[in-house]
């Protein structure tokens, strides 16, 4: 028979092991030093907030605090649902989001292309800085600036009067205020989206080019037989994965630019529920909004990830 002993691991071996540990954690402690803030940051702000779905399915009572008010199952989202406005805001998010979306995937492998084409060193690192600049302010600031352009008394209007137009209330017209949201956006984050597009024009072949010339294909053709084609996997993948984002309309663009007047076309559901539960201190109907936009966004990115992989061969796993 085989002693008990014998199964154990010898003492030089668990000694090793020791060993091979330490020296582990001796050289991966500082990356784990150096991720450990993110990390609580992230439980804090992203894990801990999960058990306030529960206000989602009670008459939330803020005297008795989410242990002791009453349970009313899925009314909250009974009544949500009745609600007109709720749906009109919806397609609002929709609407807006993918307008944004489409647009700035277009223009951001737009500007790529032509930024590729600048063979000026300098000039085109002038104009990669002055586009990529609006990305790094906040709209708290771009929508004083907004405000000012586009107001009735603004450069943009004193412009359409000079020419014989009429003053256009760019921020109070039901018309107008998409529009205004997709083009400010679109000034923001051209510059940043193309970066990506940038790095996949990049790793292009050059010999394709010159294969392409001898070939007899003039410039617009070695574009599109060779430039296009080489990005195209790229430009695939951002749009499958940009599914999961087809719910931000972006709440602090909309939030700094809308008012009441134009309701109609621009309220969101980030801003109703901003409107509903702070302003309005329904924090239960708030709660159920929210829970509804993300088992949307859940299902939209689930949906998008596989769209990936079936088309582009990404994986995360």
């Amino acid at each position: 028979m085989i002693s008990e002993n014998a199964s154990l691991p010898s003492q030089p071996q668990t000694r090793s092991r020791v060993s091979k540990l330490s020296a582990y954690l001796a050289r991966s402690l500082p990356l784990y030093i150096m991720v450990l803030p993110g990390l609580i940051g992230l439980i804090l702000f992203s894990y801990f907030p999960i058990f306030g779905i529960a206000l989602a399915f009670q008459k939330f009572n803020p005297g008795l605090g989410v242990l002791k008010s009453r349970w009313v199952g899925l009314d909250n989202f009974r009544h949500l649902f009745a609600l007109p406005e709720f749906w009109r805001i919806t397609r609002n998010t929709f609407i807006i989001a993918v307008a944004k979306t489409v647009a700035l995937q277009f223009f951001a492998v737009l500007f790529a292309l032509m930024l590729n084409e600048i063979r000026s060193r300098v000039f085109k690192r002038s104009i990669q800085t002055i586009v990529y600049l609006p990305h790094f302010l906040s709209w708290v600031i771009l929508g004083g600036l907004m405000l000012d352009l586009l107001g009735s008394t603004g450069l943009v209007n004193q412009l359409i009067r000079r020419v014989g137009g009429d003053t256009i209330i760019f921020l109070g017209s039901n018309v107008w205020f998409r529009p205004v949201l997709v083009v400010t956006y679109l000034w923001q984050e051209v510059g940043w989206s193309a970066i990506i597009y940038l790095a996949a024009l990049a790793g292009i072949d050059p010999e394709l080019y010159e294969a392409a010339s001898i070939d007899g294909a003039n410039h617009l053709k070695q574009i599109r037989y060779v430039t296009l084609p080489g990005i195209l996997s790229t430009v695939l993948l951002v749009a499958v994965l940009n599914l999961g984002s087809m719910l931000d309309a972006g709440f602090d663009q909309v939030l700094n630019l809308y008012n009441p007047v134009v309701y109609p076309t621009g309220d969101i559901l980030d801003t109703y529920v901003y409107r509903v539960g702070l302003v309005a201190a329904q924090f239960s109907l708030a709660t159920a909004v929210g829970l509804f936009r993300s088992i949307i966004r859940l299902l939209l990115v689930v949906v998008g990830y596989w769209l990936a992989n079936k088309y582009t061969e990404y994986r995360i796993f």
